[in-house]
């Protein structure tokens, strides 16, 4: 496998009972890149990104078929999923927090993973906070409810959070949909810096986000990844041309 690529999909499919959510999907999401899936709702984007941390896993009548890889490891077999999903973090479209002070959403999940030292769970909350754009804003706030926050401020709690616990992998699924254009500016600009560390997958249904910030693009319609390619090339070039009538507005 190259040695760039940290995600590999090869002939996945996956059902819902009989209905089938993802057709025969080979994809290659190279590491330390910003990816985004775009495509019409109900197209498969957000089915794929949570095979990554098997949380499809969860939902009754759901089975897959092919072969998931991430950095050479086949998830899909025998391994502890608990840490599959510490290091495949995920943020999801509305801001999660938990109704607890700003730094017990931050430690939980180390703490839950056997950390218990103030001092090393005060330097990950310093650090998670600071990664994510937050700390200078909210720093005399850490023994407030994260309830108290701003919705844009929330969310970028929800991915200090991820960043906690030292993922490889961060999986966002339209992450800013919610979001002020302020708050959503800030988030694409954290994403743009955090590339330099994890791999970021993102759902979208923003073009100009997909645009902006992505790496890579690929393209889904019922179930079936009809491109993938460079951003740019995508973009100006589309060689799907059902891909070219969603980009330009002709559907979707």
């Amino acid at each position: 496998m190259e040695n760039n690529i940290c995600i590999k999909t090869k002939n996945l499919n996956l059902f819902y009972d009989a209905f089938q959510a993802l057709k025969e999907v080979n994809l290659e999401i190279p590491q330390k890149e910003i990816t985004a899936f775009i495509g019409p709702s109900g197209c498969g984007k957000t089915t794929l990104l949570k095979c990554f941390n098997r949380m499809n896993d969860l939902i009754k009548g759901c089975k897959k078929t092919g072969l998931i890889e991430i950095n050479g490891v086949d998830i899909n077999s025998d391994i502890d999923v608990n840490a599959l999903r510490r290091d495949v973090g995920m943020v999801f479209q509305k801001p999660n927090v938990f109704p607890m002070s700003v730094q017990d959403n931050i430690t939980y999940g180390p703490m839950t993973h056997g950390i218990k030292k103030k001092s090393v769970l005060d330097n990950i909350v310093f650090d998670s906070l600071h990664r994510a754009g937050l700390w200078n804003e909210i720093k005399d706030r850490l023994n407030k409810s994260a309830l108290s926050l701003s919705g844009g401020q929330q969310q970028r709690l929800c991915i200090a959070r991820a960043l906690a616990v030292a993922p490889l992998i961060l999986l966002m699924d339209e992450p800013t949909s919610a979001l002020d254009p302020l708050s959503t500016s800030k988030i694409e600009d954290l994403c743009e810096e955090l590339k330099k560390d994890y791999t970021i997958v993102i759902v979208t249904h923003n073009m100009q986000q997909a645009v902006r910030i992505s790496d890579n693009t690929s393209f889904f319609l019922l179930g079936e990844m009809l491109e993938f390619g460079k951003s740019d090339e995508v973009f100006a070039n589309p060689k799907n041309k059902k891909c070219e009538n969603y980009i330009t507005g002709r559907f979707g």
